[in-house]
Formats: C-alpha cells, sequence, structure tokens
C-alpha cells in the first residue's frame, strides 16, 4: 500500500480511500465490518464517513 501525509497534520494515510456512504443503505453492519477489516488487513487507513456531497444550494440572499 502506497501511503502519503495528510496536508500538514503528520498523519500517514494510504492513498487509497474506501467510502462508507452507502453502509447501512446498501450493506447491513455484518458485512460492512467484514468489508473495514479486509481494508485494513490490506494497509487501507483511509476511511471516508461522509453522508453526503454538495447538493443544491439557493442563491445567494435567499
Amino acid at each position: 500500500m502506497d501511503y502519503t501525509h495528510l496536508g500538514r497534520s503528520g498523519l500517514s494515510v494510504s492513498r487509497l480511500c474506501l467510502g462508507t456512504m452507502n453502509f447501512g443503505p446498501l450493506l447491513d453492519e455484518a458485512a460492512s465490518h467484514r468489508l473495514m477489516d479486509t481494508a485494513l488487513e490490506h494497509g487501507l487507513n483511509f476511511f471516508d464517513t461522509a453522508n453526503r456531497y454538495g447538493g443544491p444550494s439557493s442563491p445567494p440572499g435567499q
């Protein structure tokens, strides 16, 4: 696994990231844990836990 620094924080994170947005709606808890365990076993340590990205926005002043 390749790693890089996360900004100036000093943290070393994997260059690959596992997105978890659909854990729950598409994967049950047990399957989610198995997937994360497998990712960790392969050296992945960067998990994106956002549950939303962007979306409609109102024009300024509204």
